[in-house]
C-alpha cells in the first residue's frame, strides 16, 4: 500500500487529491484491495474490479475495467475501449458518491459472481 500512496502523492495536487479520495473511499469497503500494478493503483476484490489514471488534462479516470460488463449509465464512458469504461473527474468536488456508489456496487458485485475471462479477439 506504501507505494500506492508514494505514486498518489507524486501527481499534481489536483489529481493527487481526487486519487487519494477515492482510495479513502474504497479503503471503506472490507473486501477492496489496492495493489500498485502497471504503475497505477488498481482496486481488487476476486479480480480487478477498477483503477485511477492521471490524465494529461490535469483529470482522474475512475476505470471499470469490466465496464461493458455493467448496466448502462450515462457517467460510464468507454472512450474507444472494448472492455473498460470509466468516469472523468476534474476536482474532487465532481466524485458525487451518489452516482458512484451504485455502479461500484454492481462491479463488485459482478466479481463477485461472474468469473472473468479475458477472451482476446482475434484480428483478421
Amino acid at each position: 500500500m506504501q507505494a500506492v500512496l508514494n505514486y498518489i502523492e507524486r501527481q499534481a495536487p489536483t489529481q493527487s487529491e481526487i486519487m487519494l479520495y477515492l482510495y479513502d473511499y474504497f479503503g471503506g469497503f472490507p473486501t477492496i484491495e489496492c495493489k500498485y500494478k502497471y504503475r497505477v493503483p488498481f482496486y481488487y476484490q476476486k479480480t480487478w474490479v477498477c483503477y485511477t489514471s492521471p490524465k494529461k488534462s490535469g483529470a482522474v479516470e475512475l476505470v471499470f475495467v469490466r465496464g461493458r460488463e455493467l448496466s448502462d449509465s450515462p457517467h460510464l464512458h468507454a472512450n474507444g475501449r472494448k472492455m473498460a469504461k470509466g468516469i472523468l473527474y476534474n476536482t474532487v468536488q465532481d466524485i458525487s458518491l451518489d452516482l458512484l456508489e451504485p455502479i461500484l456496487l454492481e462491479a463488485l458485485d459482478l466479481d463477485r459472481t461472474v468469473p472473468y475471462t479475458f477472451k482476446k479477439s482475434k484480428s483478421s
